[in-house]
């Protein structure tokens, strides 16, 4: 009887380890299967889409009047060439999101862009003094979508103001990013 048993035990553990070794081979063949079968991209990355970068851009969000970033693709060769150009235009056109409200005055125009050590100089036209000074943040609203955008590149850590080539009382100081 002990026999009988012992071997009925044996047996079914036999066909167990059978089945689970079947199992266990079908599966590793799947796993194997999976793993080199090549990846095949739904729409291949054009050299444009690999020539771009995203950088943030700073606007006001019109229920708030926070500074929020923008998110935007540009062009990493206008980057490579004129990278404060590119970004100070970039906030003087204005936001594409419609919850964002541009902050610099019409008409503001961007005349020079020069570094002296961390320090970003900003020469732009008279017109950025015709913001609403009524405003409360007005003023430094405009300040801080452009140190805030700046400061995004690692080696601008300052921004200084000139106006037609002058320093202006209203914008004389030398600002830097503002933490929340």
């Amino acid at each position: 009887m002990k026999n009988k048993k012992a071997i009925i035990i044996f047996g079914i553990l036999l066909i167990l380890i059978i089945v689970g070794g079947y199992f266990g081979i079908k599966y590793a063949e799947n796993k194997e299967q999976n793993e080199i079968t090549e990846y095949t991209p739904e729409q291949e990355i054009t050299e444009e889409q690999s020539r771009q970068t995203i950088v943030s851009l700073y606007f006001v969000e019109k229920e708030t009047g926070e500074l929020y970033p923008e998110a935007r693709l540009v062009d990493i060769k206008d980057l490579m060439n004129t990278p404060y150009d590119k970004l100070m235009n970039l906030l003087i056109e204005g936001p594409k999101n419609e919850k964002l409200q541009k902050v610099i005055p019409e008409n503001t125009k961007l005349l020079k862009t020069s570094v002296e050590g961390d320090c970003l100089i900003l020469d732009v036209t008279a017109d950025i003094l015709a913001y609403n000074k009524e405003e409360k943040n007005a003023k430094d609203n405009i300040i801080y979508s452009i140190v805030n955008t700046m400061t995004e590149l690692t080696e601008i850590n300052q921004i200084k103001f000139l106006v037609d080539g002058k320093q202006n009382d209203e914008f004389k100081d030398t600002y830097t990013r503002k933490n929340k």
